[in-house]
């Protein structure tokens, strides 16, 4: 029996390719290979972060080929980098209405398919570790991340310019007797920014929020 390889482009279309207005959407629990840290995501550190993240999927991905084939495998194209986003605790305390990179706080992940278990994970970062030995592999987690209910939108262009989704979102949210439920939230890099125009970037962006209670 032929089985179709998974690609989230074509199979999850709802969670990765929204349209460019705010849409309501349940995100249920997923699994992702998380490095959490903090400050400006053009430094560095942040790109050897990605980096490590990808080695880790690619690990996976490639596993059948290493001799180790999981139970429930399937064929799968490498899920997208998400970041969640904060701002450090100083700048909330100094009220600073204009954002400074540096002040950043993120988590980083990229989702793993439903068959990669906690003995998987620690399997593959193990052997990465051997083969492609980095500190950030120190930092990396396995673990179930949950949205829930969400507000999101397809953000085409700047990473500087999401502040125009955002109030886009705010708008949908008081319409709707929506609030938001955390401050942070979430960003999934559908394009590759080192290899994209910067008007042709696309990002989905998501806050978690529930009902107003009457």
């Amino acid at each position: 029996m032929l089985i179709m390889k998974h690609e989230w482009k074509k199979h999850e279309k709802s969670l990765y390719l929204p349209k460019n207005k705010p849409e309501l959407i349940i995100v249920p629990s997923f699994n992702f290979f998380t490095i959490e840290g903090s400050g400006n995501p053009n430094q560095e550190s942040f790109s050897e972060a990605v980096g490590v993240l990808y080695s880790l999927s690619y690990g996976i991905k490639m596993s059948p080929k290493k001799g180790i084939i999981p139970n429930g495998y399937f064929e799968h194209s490498i899920y997208p980098l998400e970041g969640i986003w904060d701002i450090s605790d100083e700048a909330k305390a100094n009220n600073n209405h204009t954002l400074d990179k540096n002040e950043l706080v993120y988590k980083i992940m990229i989702r793993q398919p439903d068959f990669v278990t906690k003995e998987l994970a620690c399997e593959i970062i193990e052997t990465v570790k051997s083969k492609k030995p980095h500190p950030l592999l120190e930092k990396v987690q396995f673990e179930a991340i949950e949205d829930g209910l969400s507000v999101q939108i397809l953000h085409t262009g700047p990473y500087d310019n999401e502040p125009e989704s955002f109030e886009l979102m705010d708008q949908y949210c008081s319409a709707n007797g929506l609030v938001r439920t955390v401050l942070t939230h979430r960003e999934i890099y559908i394009t590759d920014a080192r290899k994209t125009a910067i008007d042709k970037l696309k990002t989905v962006l998501r806050i978690s929020v529930k009902h107003l209670e009457h």
